[in-house]
């Protein structure tokens, strides 16, 4: 059966193979549409499975913001390859899946890959029609929703789209700036909380224990040790809490006299950085 560009379009319009994978599996399928979305679809599963115990640590992080700003979304999507994280395909796939979050706010990454995208197939379905065309084993690591009802929400990717940050605000003054700074503070110094409250209490434990061995190694007196600690513990929140941390842009000031400043405040971010 002779196959036309018009049958070839079809195929490619409903599961974005390329070309000439699309012909073959036409004529594979004897010009049968439906077999033929068969067979690619098989070839995608044939190419997870042969793939299946690869690292995929390279991708996009990728962040979409509600038109009203109070809704943000980010999400990791990886694949093997510095080279194919370039590609126009793979970066309009992680695009889809982004506006798709943001437009549908699923509950976990299985709800994500049952959704629908444009082309009427599932994100999960898209996902094995392209590491097929590919040939790399691609996935969706993880996704994060953040909302910010009586403020807004801002984003920031680093370039290389290697790490994105989402912040949300609260406040009167000019939001988008201050949010911009203050997620390059995030994507700078990594913060590990907002405020020191937030702080998990194991985490001051484990840094009070580190000083207090610190303080016996150097010889410090027993009864100076707890408070050398809490001073050690001090110096850390000011390096880790992103509120006290020197703002990047002019040391000289923290990031709470910039928030006070603007007429702002950080109510929380997120911080996704490939492949950790």
């Amino acid at each position: 059966m002779a196959i036309t560009a018009k049958d070839v379009k079809a195929l490619r319009d409903r599961t974005g193979a390329g070309m000439m994978d699309s012909k073959r599996a036409l004529q594979e399928a004897d010009g049968d549409i439906e077999k033929a979305i068969d067979i690619l679809r098989k070839k995608g599963q044939k190419v997870i499975e042969k793939r299946k115990d690869r690292q995929a640590n390279e991708g996009l992080i990728v962040t979409k913001i509600s038109d009203d700003k109070t809704t943000g979304i980010i999400v990791e999507v990886n694949c093997e390859t510095d080279f194919v994280a370039r590609n126009e395909e793979f970066a309009g796939f992680a695009d889809d899946v982004a506006a798709l979050i943001l437009s549908q706010t699923p509950a976990d990454l299985d709800a994500l890959r049952a959704l629908d995208l444009k082309n009427g197939r599932t994100v999960g379905e898209a996902l094995s029609d392209l590491t097929g065309k590919i040939g790399e084993k691609l996935s969706i690591r993880r996704f994060r929703v953040l909302t910010s009802d009586d403020g807004q929400v801002v984003s920031y990717i680093h370039p290389g789209a290697r790490l994105g940050v989402l912040i949300a605000l609260t406040g009167n003054g000019q939001l988008d700036q201050t949010g911009r700074d203050m997620a390059m503070q995030v994507t700078a110094l990594n913060p590990v909380a907002t405020h020191r409250d937030e702080v998990p209490q194991d985490l001051q434990e484990k840094e009070l224990e580190i000083a207090r061995e610190a303080a016996r190694n150097e010889g410090k007196p027993e009864h100076i040790i707890d408070r050398i600690a809490t001073g050690k513990l001090e110096r850390y929140f000011k390096d880790n809490v992103l509120v006290e941390q020197a703002f990047v842009k002019d040391p000289s000031v923290t990031v709470k006299e910039v928030l006070k400043r603007a007429d702002a405040d950080v109510r929380t971010f997120i911080r996704f950085a490939l492949g950790e």
